[in-house]
Parts: C-alpha cells; structure tokens; sequence
C-alpha cells in the first residue's frame, strides 16, 4: 500500500484549487497549473486539502497512480506559492553567460555564441557572468530548461571545464602520464 498517497496535500495560504471532471487547477500568486487525472484515482477537496484516493487497491499499477498523482500535486502546490530554482556555474576560462532580452546568451568554449531562447513562464537571471538561475513554478519545465542549458556545454571529466548545477560533483580522471 502506498505511504505516499495515504497523506493529504494541504493547500497553503493564498493557493486555490479547483476540480472540473478529471482536471485538477492549482491557483496560486506565481501563476497557476493544471493536471489531468488518471481513471485509476480520484481526488477529493477537503478544508484546504486535496485527498487523492485509488478506485482499488488490488492492482499495483493503481496504487503507483494514486502515490505519483499526490506527488504531482504537491509538486503543483509548492510551485504556486513558493516556485522551484535550479542554480548552475559554468567553469572553464572564458565561459560567460548573459540574458539579452528573450534570450539567454551563452559564450562556452565554441568558435560562436550560444543563444538560448527563454521559454513562457521560466525566468532566467544571471547574478554574475558565471552563474545562472532557472525559476519558475512548475517543477520538471524548470529542470528540463536546466538540463537543456547544460547540455550545451556539460562538465567533462579530465579538467571539469562546463555547465554544471551548483553543488555538483564532477569526478576528475587522471590525466596522461609522462
């Protein structure tokens, strides 16, 4: 059974959520989100909660459902009202990065510049010329424009030299030897 699914999602303050048939809309100050709802679940408001409950408990495949669909809500929650942020560091001598408008301009090591048009909804900044943060409030189109960026140019592994998310360890291979 799942320990995931069993808990409520509690909607925080200021966050709305609105249930039309098998479309679930979570409304909060840094914009709103919307899911659509497996058959397998069904999902109840409460007070300030979204209860997410399975049709039967016999099939595995449906008590993944209800976990993954709880999880996903929650994720909706958090992003409404407080919004996710991946932070990335380019290394390497020259790397630079710099927003110009609707786009995010990249100089990693190539013979031209990178220019990375910014997505709707996705804020891109970059506090120093080698430091760059994705916000946003949903949470996989913020990791997929960071994993984007850093497809670019992603950290190699004799000098660490790229894109790589803050905190990230990169493990350095030895080198040629005399």
């Amino acid at each position: 059974m799942s320990r995931v699914g069993k808990h409520p999602v509690k909607l925080s303050d200021g966050v709305t959520a609105t249930l039309n048939g098998k479309v679930v809309t979570v409304k909060g100050k840094l914009g709103e989100l919307s899911l659509d709802i497996r058959d397998d679940v069904t999902v109840e408001q409460k007070d300030k909660e979204l209860v997410v409950a399975p049709k039967t408990k016999e099939n595995r495949f449906t008590v993944a459902q209800w976990a993954t669909t709880r999880a996903l809500l929650a994720s909706m929650v958090k992003g409404v009202s407080e919004g996710y942020k991946k932070e990335m560091e380019l290394r390497g001598v020259g790397y630079k990065a710099a927003v110009q408008g609707k786009n995010l301009v990249l100089n990693v090591g190539y013979s031209h510049e990178i220019r990375f048009p910014i997505p709707d909804k996705i804020t891109i900044a970059t506090p120093t010329p080698t430091e760059i943060v994705v916000t946003g409030a949903d949470k996989q189109r913020v990791g997929q424009v960071a994993a984007d960026i850093r497809s670019y140019r992603p950290p190699e592994p004799y000098k660490g030299k790229g894109i790589r998310y803050k905190g990230e360890y990169v493990a350095l291979k030895e080198g040629k030897k005399k």
